[in-house]
């Protein structure tokens, strides 16, 4: 059975919520259309992201640290349970500055904040990482995303933006995976599925990815969770279909 948060931790989640400024968070999520935007996804945002705290609240153990990159609102439900339900302690970046002085003014005084900067600057290491619709990020690499997500248009797919797009990937999710303690489990888009399996073979580490996908609210990219390290002879498994 999925535990369940406590009533103090869910009425956290809804009083953040209620504290947040739409207004300002749609023109930052949005080039138009921000307030009606964040009427229709607050709701199953936090919905959604208390059904997946739950989700993380069986797998995570007390007092570890997770490192969160590209944490928003989405991801407040999760770093309460974290926090509140496991005495955890959570490094969650976000690289747009607006929006991180927002979400701060909305959650204090919870002990959770974000902050502005590259993930890759935050000291592990961790057991739990937090990598969802970043690596496919379309605003940040267009190329790569729309290859990712199969809509790559033939006609004017730009292999050269593609190949520096995909060495910055690379790049962040290798800076971000050798922070891993081992075991540690990564929570990841599905799209996101083999830059981790990639960084886990290429180091001789046991990879499983698990078979069941969790909706999301915003972007709703499917998320799955992978569990590394807990073999001592690498190999990557999988209870899905991968490709």
């Amino acid at each position: 059975m999925t535990p369940r948060l406590t009533p103090a931790t869910r009425r956290a989640i809804a009083g953040i919520f209620e504290r947040q400024d739409y207004a300002a968070l749609g023109a930052i999520y949005c080039y138009e259309g921000g307030e009606e935007f964040w009427r229709e996804k607050r709701g199953p945002c936090q919905r959604l992201g208390i059904k997946l705290a739950e989700v993380l609240l069986g797998r995570l153990r007390r007092g570890g640290r997770s490192l969160y990159v590209g944490a928003g609102v989405a991801e407040i439900p999760v770093l309460a349970m974290e926090t509140m339900e496991l005495g955890r302690k959570v490094i969650a970046f976000n690289l747009r500055d607006t929006e991180v002085v927002l979400l701060n003014q909305a959650c204090k005084p919870f002990p959770f904040e974000f902050t502005c900067g590259d993930a890759r600057m935050a000291e592990g290491p961790f057991d739990h990482l937090w990598i969802v619709s970043v690596l496919n990020d379309p605003e940040r690499f267009p190329e790569l995303s729309a290859l990712s997500y199969g809509q790559a248009n033939p006609v004017s797919f730009d292999p050269v933006a593609f190949a520096r797009e995909r060495a910055e990937v690379a790049a962040l999710a290798d800076g971000c995976l050798e922070k891993l303690a081992r075991p540690a489990l990564v929570t990841t888009s599905v799209e996101e599925i083999p830059w981790i399996t990639d960084w886990c073979r290429r180091r001789g580490l046991s990879c499983v990815v698990e078979e069941e996908d969790h909706p999301t609210a915003i972007v709703e990219d499917p998320v799955c969770f992978i569990r590394v390290g807990e073999k001592a002879c690498g190999g990557t498994g999988s209870r899905r279909r991968l490709g």
